[in-house]
């Protein structure tokens, strides 16, 4: 399956590079490794994940406190959001519309 990446997606990931790299240099590129990892396990288990708000999957990340929001069709997986859970889960499915 491929995977693409919607501009939202690759402006969360911007966002959670800066703010983990703030806290400690590094820790960015750690948390992009560990995401990218993640995305790329959709490639196996693309659609066993929770449905989340109607027509969103949602994949959890194993080391950080993130979910990846994510669409299939025609065999292409879509990322549209990488969002911080501990955000209000209003506010994420705000974005996700």
């Amino acid at each position: 399956m491929t995977i693409l990446f919607l501009s939202p997606a690759k402006q969360d990931l911007r966002n959670g590079f800066r703010f983990y790299e703030i806290n400690e240099v590094g820790l960015g590129s750690y948390f992009l490794e560990s995401i990218y990892a993640d995305i790329d396990s959709l490639r196996i288990f693309a659609g066993i994940h929770e449905l989340y708000f109607k027509k969103y999957y949602r994949a959890l990340s194993k080391r950080f406190p993130y979910a990846i929001y994510y669409t299939i069709s025609d065999k292409i997986i879509e990322i549209h959001a990488v969002i911080d859970c501990r955000r209000n889960p209003e506010w994420i499915k705000r974005k996700l519309k």
